[in-house]
């Protein structure tokens, strides 16, 4: 377990900024009502964003994301990978491709195909077993998108529901597994290979950026 409980570059849980962002989080909570406070308090601390993507080293360490009000599924996870490890629960990170079926017109027009590749979730040690969350779509995309918010009790996975009422949602194409720290040259080799156009231009506007290694 040493290796999903450790410090790293990305997962920087004794950085000033992250102490600031866990301040209301009381230490001596059982484990599960810690893990359920952060879930909730980092799926609601950023509008999910997935507009602006930086795949570069600094842009994915968790200190670095506290200072946005925005965020994407992949900055989102690394925020509560490392918040968990500050409290002694061991993280671990999991990407996979995904396709979403509702409000994402926009974004395809941008990636140019409907993968949603390296999709964020995380993964936490409780009572013995590692439990899936995703803390992604904040309340208020939730609202917009007409979609469920996604809750978790801290003892079963929580991933995309695959419907929301008879509309299809999210479905998981392929699953990349998990890892100890963040996978940046994995992660911008799927990313050049799905999306070649996003490394080939400049991207940098107010409606969409994107920056690579």
């Amino acid at each position: 377990m040493r290796e999903f409980l450790k410090e790293t570059i990305f997962l920087d849980f004794n950085s000033l900024a992250l102490n600031d962002f866990l301040k209301d989080i009381d230490p001596l909570e059982e484990k599960k009502n810690i893990a359920i406070s952060l879930y909730e308090k980092v799926r609601e601390s950023f509008l999910y964003d997935p507009y602006h993507l930086d795949l570069r080293h600094a842009a994915l360490k968790a200190s670095s994301v506290l200072l946005k009000k925005r965020a994407w599924c992949v900055e989102k996870a690394i925020v509560l990978a490392t918040c968990a490890r500050k409290f002694g629960i061991p993280s671990r990170l999991g990407y996979a491709i995904v396709i979403n079926h509702i409000g994402v017109e926009k974004l395809q027009q941008y990636l140019r195909r409907e993968e949603i590749v390296f999709h964020g979730y995380v993964e936490l040690f409780l009572n013995d077993k590692w439990i899936k969350c995703t803390p992604s779509f904040d309340s208020r995309i939730c609202r917009l998108s007409h979609v469920s918010v996604l809750n978790w009790d801290g003892e079963n996975d929580s991933l995309f529901q695959p419907y929301q009422g008879d509309e299809r949602f999210m479905e998981y194409v392929y699953d990349y597994g998990t890892f100890a720290d963040v996978p940046i040259d994995l992660m911008n080799t799927e990313m050049k290979k799905y999306y070649p156009h996003l490394f080939e231009e400049v991207h940098d506007s107010k409606d969409f950026s994107f920056h690579h290694l």
